[in-house]
């Protein structure tokens, strides 16, 4: 039913003209958020598989992981969204702006940071880190 719903709501979406709207924003079950922009914007359903091509790349989207879809006018998502490269430096700062230094990658802050909500900064890209 789930399937079928989807595969509706995908045929309703390609009908829609985008107009004003730049990114179209997946939200998982967990709460995730992901936002594509809509230029050359093709879905294809595959099986278990929802496969959202753009023209900056293909996501794939596990179907039954897949809560919602809505287009909106800018890209800022709510959710944490891994933008930041694992291997590479990062500055890490408390949520309030205070800074709490620079590791020699995401990896090893995690492993020195103390549970918490962080802002990590990386090459010009910040992400909101929560250390469990």
């Amino acid at each position: 039913m789930r399937k079928m719903f989807l595969i509706a709501l995908l045929v309703c979406a390609g009908m829609v003209q985008a107009g004003e709207y730049a990114y179209l924003v997946f939200t998982n079950t967990e709460g995730t958020k992901t936002a594509l922009s809509v230029t050359d914007l093709t879905m294809t359903v595959n099986g278990t598989q929802l496969d959202v091509t753009n023209a900056e790349g293909t996501v794939n989207f596990t179907l039954t992981e897949l809560a919602s879809m809505e287009f909106s006018e800018t890209n800022v998502v709510t959710a944490l969204e891994n933008v930041l490269d694992g291997d590479k430096p990062v500055q890490v700062y408390s949520i309030n702006g205070a800074s709490l230094g620079s590791f020699s990658s995401l990896v090893q802050a995690v492993q020195q940071l103390d549970r918490g909500a962080y802002v990590m900064v990386q090459n010009g890209k910040s992400q909101k880190l929560v250390v469990k």
